[in-house]
């Protein structure tokens, strides 16, 4: 967890039952790339009803960045219109973590 950022996504149906999870991507050690379609991809594929968005920051600093946000709010537009809700969106360290949706940022 604390050598390269990665960014993952979990797949759920309408009773939160887990569909599926899909590895985004593997990145440095400041930053990976997520695809926007691929992340409505997958969840079309699977007929989902929710997604929950999950990565971590090697750095220790459980803090969004400005490039988390944007992320998430691109993430959670682009799957409104399909009827799929972001339910979270969480950054994990070593020693802890922060969900936008416990936060109030979603």
């Amino acid at each position: 967890m604390e050598l390269l950022e990665e960014a993952k996504v979990i797949y759920l149906n309408k009773g939160n039952r887990v569909l599926g999870a899909f590895a985004l991507s593997k990145g440095g050690l400041s930053n990976t790339v997520v695809d926007v379609k691929l992340v409505i991809l997958a969840g079309l594929r699977l007929h989902c009803s929710f997604i929950c968005l999950c990565h971590n920051h090697p750095s220790g600093n459980v803090k969004p960045s400005k490039n988390d946000e944007y992320l998430t709010e691109h993430i959670r537009i682009a799957a409104s219109f399909f009827n799929i809700k972001l339910l979270d969106h969480i950054i994990l360290t070593k020693d802890g973590y922060f969900s936008m949706s416990d936060e109030g940022v979603l």
